[in-house]
């Protein structure tokens, strides 16, 4: 289990109790509130709006904020990763499906993290997932003679379809399946699709079957071709 869960089912416990006192002390304050409001003195319309305004730009800078300095971290770990590891790099959105998986694959006493926005690394070695920024680190790595199988799926994220690489891997007398999301890159853009997430996939399916051959071990059987979706052609598809 993700060290996080606990937490986070305790905060939302806190906060659901908090909710109801609120709305407990409004509905048993309602009869003063009623007597204490004609008293009030009046708010300008003009400053009230002006104030929400206000608390509206600060909730946008604090959200700019945020979005860049997780944007710069990502390009920090990436770069440090391009100068010291040799391999194909992607960027994967963190779910709760594939940290729950992690976990259930990997013996961890400290369970695995990953971040909003991990690295993936895929080289003659394997698969590794790395967090962190200037200086990263390896939250997980699987040699290529436990990974069984690369395929191309898809699961829904909040209310879309995104494409997802599955990766089913067998460690410590477990096989799991650890579906992947990876980031388009792209400002706009939330997951990679079509041509550029299908050539991943490929890339990634090639160099399990050459590390596979190169130390003489059994290869995954062969599966249909995946299809090579040109932007022009899913426009079509989607009208």
């Amino acid at each position: 289990m993700n060290p996080a869960t606990p937490h986070r089912a305790s905060l939302t416990v806190l906060v659901a109790l908090a909710a109801i006192a609120v709305v407990a002390g409004l509905v048993a304050g309602s009869p003063m509130l009623e007597r204490l409001m004609p008293r009030l003195p009046a708010v300008p319309t003009t400053n009230l709006a002006v104030g929400i305004a206000a608390v509206g730009v600060v909730a946008v800078a604090i959200w700019g904020v945020v979005r860049l300095a997780r944007a710069a971290r990502t390009r920090a770990r990436r770069n440090a990763l391009a100068s010291t590891v040799r391999g194909e790099l992607s960027c994967g959105i963190r779910n709760r499906l594939l940290v729950r998986r992690l976990n259930e694959l990997l013996d961890d006493a400290g369970g695995v993290r990953l971040g909003a926005r991990f690295s993936i690394v895929v080289d003659e070695l394997g698969v590794a997932f790395w967090n962190g920024g200037g200086r990263p680190q390896r939250a997980a790595h699987f040699p290529w003679r436990e990974v069984r199988n690369i395929r191309a799926d898809s699961m829904v994220v909040g209310g879309s379809v995104e494409h997802v690489l599955v990766l089913r891997v067998r460690h410590n007398g477990s096989s799991i399946e650890l579906p992947i999301i990876l980031s388009a890159g792209r400002f706009g853009r939330y997951a990679m699709s079509d041509a550029p997430f299908f050539a991943v996939v490929r890339s990634w399916k090639a160099k399990h079957r050459a590390a596979l051959a190169a130390e003489g071990l059994e290869l995954p059987p062969l599966t249909a071709p995946i299809p090579v979706i040109r932007p022009e052609v899913a426009a079509a598809a989607r009208r």
